[in-house]
């Protein structure tokens, strides 16, 4: 996807939307990495009104770079089943995630460099993984149980985490009544 946006501290608008793409798109980037797509396949430019000639340079080059990459998913050793899998799980994630980039990852009007030098650092990784990562995890565990009851190890394989990391995303979910153990199955399931 390409965005063209004012450039920064230009737009005519007061609302400073341009900035708020430009998190959006940082965080959607993240997204993208984390599920196992190609963050370049989402790409924005800051532009004038008049730079009609950086927006078509700027399409011409991304819609190259895209079809070099492939199709989406395939293009990163993805099946159509396993793309849609991560696609509906970050579907459902997205009222969270706005709610999370208004509360925690809102950044004053800054230059480009360093919005990208934030969402480069630590700090963000961090609050990724505990805002974000932690709660698509969830959400792809209780959609695999929604086909049935699994095993910790079953699950880890399908979502290509450590069955530890799935046991404590388990152990969460269950204090939350999203899931249960069962014992005479050996497995998790719906609760």
């Amino acid at each position: 996807m390409f965005l063209g946006a004012c450039h920064l501290n230009e737009c005519n608008y007061i609302t400073h939307g341009n900035y708020h793409a430009l998190t959006m798109v940082s965080l959607a980037r993240k997204l993208l990495e984390h599920i196992g797509l190609n963050p370049e396949r989402l790409k924005i430019e800051f532009m004038s009104g008049s730079e009609a000639n950086l927006f078509v340079e700027g399409v011409n080059g991304f819609v190259k770079k895209v079809k070099e990459f492939g199709p989406i998913g395939l293009g990163e050793g993805l099946s159509q089943k396993e793309l849609k899998f991560k696609l509906d799980a970050v579907i459902q994630l997205i009222p969270y995630i706005r709610l999370v980039e208004r509360e925690r990852l809102r950044l004053p009007a800054m230059p480009e460099e360093e919005y990208q030098k934030f969402f480069e650092s630590e700090e963000l990784k961090r609050l990724f993984k505990e805002a974000v990562a932690d709660k698509l995890a969830i959400t792809q565990i209780v959609s695999l149980l929604r086909e049935g009851p699994l095993a910790t190890a079953e699950m880890a394989k399908r979502l290509g985490l450590t069955p530890s990391e799935v046991s404590k995303h388990l152990n969460t979910s269950s204090r939350q009544g999203l899931v249960r153990y069962d014992e005479s199955r050996k497995c998790f399931s719906l609760a």
